[in-house]
């Protein structure tokens, strides 16, 4: 189930979203709300998946208050943009939203986001990988696996338990349906970034924790590289010397 939560003063853009929401049966509207502080207070205790945002009521500064809930890296939601103009288009990209609703709302625009939504979560909280070959079905958890590497055309899996497990398809194939853990860093390598106990900037690699396994990266993915530090460092203590 994926909890949706709507923040607008407008009673007919509540009232669209939740008409189509009906259609689909993973998502449930949890709450709608005009206030600020109540919104804020909502979204940090109930911690919504996806939230409605009216760019033009409610929040004197809605990209300030995005901002915001995005330092809590673990609970920040998925925004969506809903806005009377296009005027602030380029700075609700930059800023990170998901996907942006023009008003006034139509059905067949936000049946749209819907689906997006739909293929994102999907991929977002998917716990198991099936391997087949031939009759042989082979199940991996996700969050058991370390990184993987392209072998040719093959990908090796580097599990947490010490074992390599070898998939006829490429590295390619993984990274559309990895859930959002996972990095390319590298031409050749897939990393989970939950098991990432350092990165090495001058020796360009990151280090696998409990092993001695140093995964390299490459310049082409330190927009990756960069992504995984500010994740890993949101909630740590930074000793400068």
């Amino acid at each position: 189930m994926c909890n949706v939560f709507i923040i607008t003063d407008d009673s007919n853009i509540v009232l669209s979203i939740k008409d189509l929401l009906k259609d689909y049966p993973e998502f449930d509207c949890i709450g709608v709300s005009s206030d600020a502080v109540t919104a804020t207070n909502f979204i940090l205790k109930q911690t919504p998946e996806v939230v409605f945002l009216d760019m033009d009521t409610v929040f004197e500064d809605p990209f300030e208050f995005v901002q915001h809930q995005n330092l809590f890296e673990n609970h920040a939601p998925i925004f969506i943009a809903v806005a009377s103009s296009k005027k602030k288009l380029y700075a609700i990209i930059k800023s990170g939203f998901f996907d942006f609703l023009l008003k006034p709302l139509s059905e067949l625009e936000i049946r749209k986001t819907v689906l997006k939504l739909q293929k994102k979560i999907q991929k977002q909280f998917r716990n198991n990988i099936c391997l087949k070959s031939y009759k042989d079905y082979q199940f991996l958890k996700t969050d058991e696996i370390l990184y993987l590497k392209a072998d040719n055309n093959t990908t090796d899996f580097y599990m947490d338990d010490g074992t390599i497990i070898n998939a006829y398809k490429t590295l390619k194939t993984f990274e559309e349906i990895l859930p959002n853990n996972f990095y390319r860093i590298h031409k050749s390598y897939i990393i989970n970034k939950d098991f990432i106990s350092r990165i090495q900037y001058g020796k360009s690699t990151c280090t696998i924790r409990k092993t001695n396994i140093e995964v390299p990266f490459t310049k082409t993915y330190i927009a990756a590289i960069e992504k995984i530090n500010k994740s890993l460092t949101a909630y740590s203590y930074i000793s400068i010397k």
